[in-house]
């Protein structure tokens, strides 16, 4: 037998590798071989396309424009705000009837107590109709504007009616009962004479997340209502002692605007809310009514003859503008309103 060894196998060849720029003879044509790095094996791609420079100019141009209608329709709301309406300047069209709305929960007086303040001023104004439709609220802000009505009343002897639309309770029918005149409709619920005082006790929550509050007091009742714990005896009895008082003052103010005796009264206050059909017989309101019935006759009754020229406050703005050029308290709110967690008092229909 022969010595005889086979030769070892071919080895493949590796793929052609050329540096950058070099050309490899492809038969008769030479090639440049940066044409074929990155491409996939089979094909060839085409280089990525290039954005031209009028797509990034029309981008640019529409990003400009809208920032600048934006800025355009602030300034025009900031300027329109600044600029005087009509009759913000205390005239109005002769023999105008003007139009308060007293609507949803009462958290505060002052944009209604101003309303009644302008509109009381003016001579052109000859009566003022409260458009009611809320539960109630705040017992002091309700007192508050119940006290503006009977003011410009009084002391400038403007006609102030109520038309209540959906619900006038509690704190809402508080205030309409400064008016000269209630109208409710038939379905409308008015009444809900009472007080209510409520808080959350969270003390449950924190032993669950094992948190512990820890205050310092003076005076055994100044932590009267702390949400962390149950109350004692003594502040409940104090708390009741409260709610009794503004229930007193609730009553007694129904009955002088309402000029009924205070037992009558209080025999109605039980919280409770009544019809527009049940109101009329018990005292409550004075006729069945719509917003349309209540402005008509108001107008008749101080000598306004045809359709009566409404007044109305600007309405309030709404949405991306609204939040734009809002009041910067709006946008944030301050830090120490985290720490309003005390018990609140309320003329609320609930």
């Amino acid at each position: 037998m022969s010595d005889f060894i086979p030769p070892p196998p071919t080895p493949t060849q590796p793929p052609y590798v050329q540096s950058p720029g070099s050309t490899k003879e492809w038969g008769s044509q030479a090639v440049d071989s940066s044409e074929f790095r990155g491409a996939p094996r089979g094909g060839f791609e085409a280089p990525p396309r290039r954005r031209s420079t009028w797509f990034w100019v029309a981008i640019t141009t529409g990003i400009v424009g809208v920032v600048v209608i934006v800025v355009c329709v602030v300034l025009a709301s900031t300027v329109k705000s600044l600029m005087t309406d009509s009759g913000d300047d205390g005239s109005f069209d002769k023999d105008s009837i003007a139009v308060v709305d007293v609507s949803g929960v009462i958290a505060d007086a002052d944009k209604i107590d101003s309303q009644l303040q302008t509109y009381g001023d003016s001579d052109d104004i000859k009566a003022i109709v409260l458009h009611i439709n809320s539960p109630g609220g705040g017992a002091a802000a309700s007192q508050e504007i119940y006290h503006e009505v009977l003011r410009v009343r009084r002391e400038k002897h403007k006609k102030i009616v109520a038309s209540v639309e959906s619900v006038g309770a509690s704190g809402a029918y508080y205030i309409a009962s400064a008016c000269d005149k209630i109208y409710a409709n038939p379905a409308s619920v008015v009444g809900s004479i009472g007080v209510i005082m409520e808080w959350t006790n969270y003390g449950d929550l924190m032993r669950w997340a094992k948190l512990k509050n820890v205050t310092i007091t003076r005076g055994d009742l100044k932590d009267a209502g702390d949400p962390t714990r149950e109350m004692t005896p003594k502040e409940e009895a104090y708390f009741q002692s409260l709610v009794d008082n503004m229930y007193g003052q609730f009553v007694h103010d129904v009955a002088e605007g309402r000029h009924m005796p205070e037992s009558k009264v209080a025999l109605l206050a039980t919280g409770q809310v009544w019809t527009g059909e049940q109101a009329v017989p018990l005292g409550l309101i004075d006729a069945q009514g719509g917003y349309r019935m209540a402005l008509v006759d108001t107008a008749r009754s101080v000598g306004i003859n045809g359709e009566p020229n409404i007044v109305e406050p600007s309405k309030e703005k709404h949405g991306l503008l609204a939040w734009l050029s809002g009041n910067a308290d709006d946008l944030f709110p301050n830090p120490t309103q985290m720490l309003n967690h005390s018990p609140g008092f309320y003329f609320l229909w609930k």
